[in-house]
């Protein structure tokens, strides 16, 4: 089948191998003039199914009204009158009970987990190297309170067989010695043993090579205007300079644009960006630079070690498309770059960038098809999608031969949604006896 991929970062370019390697003919198609030159280059590349919570959790609530009333929250929202954004956060915090925050932690962790396994055999089979470790990821905590309540939260993996350890700042330290000189005081960490770091735009280009190989095709700065359909299948894409492009099938994978670009075709795809900022600095002094990915569980500040550059990223503030930064929106990542590795980093030789994480209001991203028929989905992985990036490839690629595969996809279907709404419609209509 002629498939047509509309988005050329991680999940388009892995998306694309999977089905090449199936047998299809397969065209990327990306507005930039390299692949992975956006939000896919701006993620922190932490490699994390040991991090799959769901945002939207109990205490989510809480934290989104302290940033309304400007409070300092690693997740802020900009005020302002924005319909999508009004409509995602409803849907978003009918998701943040208790038992709807552990169902889809669950979706998450089981895809990030397959994933994980999948880009392993990958990286094997294809001889990728992406300046990869995997001595694991720290998550490091300043207050005993909260390592203990880490701890008990730590509990959820290790029943689902991860290996999350409890560590003193001394046994902390034994991991990563260059901790020793930070001047921030922790108190010990979870240490999940199994995740790792990578650099996700390396992995990109190295897999589309790959994936050229196979026959794929790679149609750079062109940018995907509308879809247009006749109502049970996509017609045609139509790119801005008035060019068709006609496949078989078309796949969209587009990050955050893809639900604008999915309501040209009539859908609506529950799909919202999170702007998050992130610096790759050069190290100065290895000696005294991370050996291992982590995260600062207080100000969610997370690097990754990419050989002589340290990538840093924190924050996720709903503020729409744009992408704009100013050098204050870097200060918090800076500080904490400074007292995590004192003298390791030279901030002369620093590349400052924001990227837009699609995110869903439950958290799973979409997989799969939509109800045209030639329409298929592969978006809303948010802050992880380089850990999901080969599950949900694989998941696609099932999906679109009617083919079994090791994961129930339900969790990660489109028609969720519209499943839950016609749910919540039926319990209504209960309560109010029509």
């Amino acid at each position: 089948m002629r498939i047509a991929v509309l988005g050329g970062g991680v999940i388009g370019v892995t998306s694309a191998f999977y089905l090449a390697r199936d047998g299809h003919e397969v065209t990327v198609y990306d507005e930039r003039d390299s692949v992975a030159d956006d939000t896919t280059a701006s993620t922190a590349g932490l490699i994390a199914p040991g991090h799959s919570y769901a945002w939207a959790s109990p205490q989510a609530p809480r934290m989104l009204l302290r940033s309304l009333v400007g409070g300092q929250t690693s997740i802020r929202v900009k005020p302002r009158f924005d319909p999508a954004l009004i409509r995602w956060g409803l849907s978003f915090i009918r998701e943040c009970t208790p038992a709807r925050s552990l169902r889809n932690t669950l979706a998450k962790y089981e895809l990030a987990c397959f994933s994980q396994n999948l880009l392993k055999q990958l990286t094997a089979d294809e001889s990728l190297e992406y300046r990869q470790t995997n001595g694991g990821i720290l998550y490091l905590y300043r207050d005993a309170g909260a390592l203990e309540e880490a701890s008990r939260k730590a509990d959820l993996m290790r029943e689902h067989g991860r290996s999350q350890r409890l560590l003193t700042r001394e046994e902390t330290l034994k991991v990563d010695p260059a901790l020793a000189n930070s001047t921030i005081e922790f108190v010990g960490a979870i240490h999940d043993e199994e995740d790792g770091t990578g650099d996700p735009a390396q992995f990109t280009r190295e897999l589309a090579a790959a994936a050229a190989r196979l026959g794929v095709r790679f149609e750079l700065n062109t940018r995907i205007k509308s879809l247009q359909t006749d109502g049970t299948n996509v017609r045609r894409a139509m790119t801005d300079t008035g060019v068709e492009i006609n496949a078989g099938c078309y796949v969209l994978a587009l990050g955050s644009a893809s639900s604008r670009l999915a309501r040209t075709a009539g859908l609506h795809v529950p799909v919202y960006p999170a702007k998050g900022y992130s610096v790759s600095v050069a190290i100065r002094d290895q000696s005294l630079a991370p050996r291992t990915g982590g995260i600062d569980e207080r100000s969610l500040v997370a690097w990754s070690p990419f050989g002589d550059t340290l990538r840093m990223s924190a924050v996720a503030e709903f503020a729409g498309y744009d992408k704009a930064h100013t050098p204050s929106n870097f200060a918090e990542i800076r500080a904490a770059g400074n007292e995590l590795f004192p003298g390791a980093l030279d901030w002369n030789s620093v590349e400052y960038r924001s990227g837009l994480r699609p995110m869903t209001p439950d958290g799973p991203p979409i997989i799969g098809p939509t109800r045209l028929n030639n329409l298929y989905i592969n978006t809303g992985h948010g802050h992880v999608g380089w850990t999901m990036a080969c599950g949900s490839a694989s998941l696609l690629a099932a999906e679109l031969a009617g083919s079994s595969s090791p994961i129930d996809p339900t969790p990660y279907r489109f028609d969720r949604f519209s499943r839950r709404a016609a749910r919540r419609s039926s319990d209504q209509r209960a309560r109010t006896g029509s």
